[in-house]
């Protein structure tokens, strides 16, 4: 399949709105719910005295925020077009992570206070109260087995269990979270007592049954009535460089998915080896109606197997996903930046972002140079400029930093930056942009370590 093929130029956008008014509007919302949860709390109590009633009160009111935040974890990971496209996926990723440890916290002081506080109560040591709380009152069981999943999700994502286990792993091993909020929402009904009086109680369960029926369309629902639809297929594997390959796909009626340059999607290939995982590769040209290109760099075993496909195999694809397009740019002039294999989405958008455009692309050897045919056949038709950086990083190290990065991009500062590469690499570059005085809000990057 040719460059020429796979290539369709994308229309410059009109208007658009501030990239950051869809996360303001979601974190607003979320502090709404919050603050919803803490006034159900307050009309159900009429006073708190000593200290047994102080403890209770916060083993309430934390059980409660525990409750209303685990189905606002699962969203974010929804696969919710508009904040994938909107927000972007290593956004929302961070989010559920930073989420997912106040949960860990939240469900671990509820334990502790609510547990101490009936047993000042009861008269009890904890110890005692606890046992008489996890055997005796309705439905804890249930409840304890959730917050035993909960806290065991919590350790294997901590960053030191998670960088000693393959994405794989991690992800069954995750999916224990839904099990534990099914066993914890039977616990929050029948044991909160700010959740026995209406209309608490029935807007407590219609958030839950929302929450899961989003999930259920986004997730299980959408991508089998795709993947029926479009009937992806793999076209053919073709090497790069070393250890890098591009697998096309073939399908039906793909103009239909609207997928755009820089965005990606979640693969799984319906092979015996990789049919249990679906794991996100970027597009590497610009979406066809009947092929999608994405570059696949050999770092695990999910990706090395990826060179064996044969042509013909099956293919379940969730997306487009994440908001590194053409969308977020305010300006005519971008800079694109990319080092490694990061150049996958970067080539999709140096070829068909509108305006005029620089593209810095930092490489080891002549060898890693990716695409160098089409980017130089793109940047001839385009009259874009086109940079490399090959060698040590010891040689180019005073190019990508604040004065370098001016001095090689005149006017630096009213250019949008799109930027990927490896996420320490990102994050020298960021800090080297927002020195020279590059706006935050110019800077684009979007990252799949999550």
């Amino acid at each position: 399949m040719s460059t020429t093929a796979l290539r369709r130029e994308a229309a410059p956008s009109g208007g658009k709105a501030s990239p950051q008014a869809v996360p303001r509007l979601v974190l607003a919302l979320v502090a709404l719910g919050a603050a919803a949860v803490l006034a159900a709390w307050w009309r159900s109590t009429s006073s708190v005295t000593g200290a047994a009633g102080w403890l209770t009160g916060a083993g309430r009111i934390t059980g409660l925020l525990a409750g209303y935040l685990a189905p606002i974890l699962l969203l974010l990971m929804a696969r919710i077009p508009v904040l994938e496209r909107r927000v972007g996926g290593d956004r929302l990723a961070r989010w559920h992570a930073f989420g997912g440890r106040y949960l860990v916290y939240l469900v671990t002081a509820h334990l502790l206070t609510i547990t101490w506080g009936y047993a000042l109560t009861d008269g009890k040591n904890p110890v005692a109260e606890g046992v008489e709380i996890v055997f005796h009152y309705p439905e804890m069981i249930k409840g304890t087995l959730a917050t035993l999943l909960m806290l065991g999700t919590g350790v294997v994502s901590a960053r030191a269990a998670r960088k000693r286990m393959s994405y794989e792993t991690w992800y069954y091993l995750h999916l224990a979270t839904y099990l534990a909020i099914a066993l914890a929402f039977s616990h929050q009904i029948v044991n909160g007592a700010e959740l026995s009086v209406q209309p608490e109680r029935t807007l407590w369960c219609a958030y839950y049954v929302l929450a899961a029926a989003v999930l259920g369309w986004y997730r299980l629902l959408l991508p089998y009535l795709r993947d029926r639809r479009h009937q992806l297929r793999v076209h053919s594997v073709v090497p790069e460089g070393p250890g890098v390959y591009s697998v096309i796909l073939r399908g039906e009626r793909l103009d239909e998915l609207k997928a755009q340059p820089g965005q990606y999607f979640r693969l799984q290939f319906q092979t015996r080896a990789l049919r249990w995982a679906a794991n996100p590769y970027s597009l590497s040209a610009a979406p066809h109606p009947n092929f999608l290109r994405f570059t696949v760099k050999n770092l695990g075993a999910h990706s090395a197997a990826v060179a064996g496909l044969e042509p013909g195999t099956k293919v379940r694809a969730e997306g487009p996903y994440g908001a590194f397009t053409h969308v977020k740019a305010r300006s005519p002039r971008v800079l694109l930046i990319a080092a490694g294999v990061g150049i996958t989405p970067i080539r999709a958008l140096f070829e068909t972002l509108p305006g005029q455009l620089t593209l810095v692309y930092r490489a080891g050897s002549d060898a890693q140079i990716l695409f160098r045919s089409e980017l130089e056949e793109i940047a001839a038709r385009r009259g874009a400029r086109l940079v490399y950086l090959v060698g040590s990083r010891r040689r180019h190290r005073d190019t990508l930093t604040a004065k370098g990065l001016a001095r090689l991009v005149p006017g630096l500062t009213g250019h949008d930056v799109y930027l990927c590469g490896p996420e320490p690499m990102q994050q020298s570059v960021i800090a080297a942009l927002r020195e020279a005085g590059v706006p935050g809000g110019r800077i684009h990057h979007e990252s799949f370590e999550f």
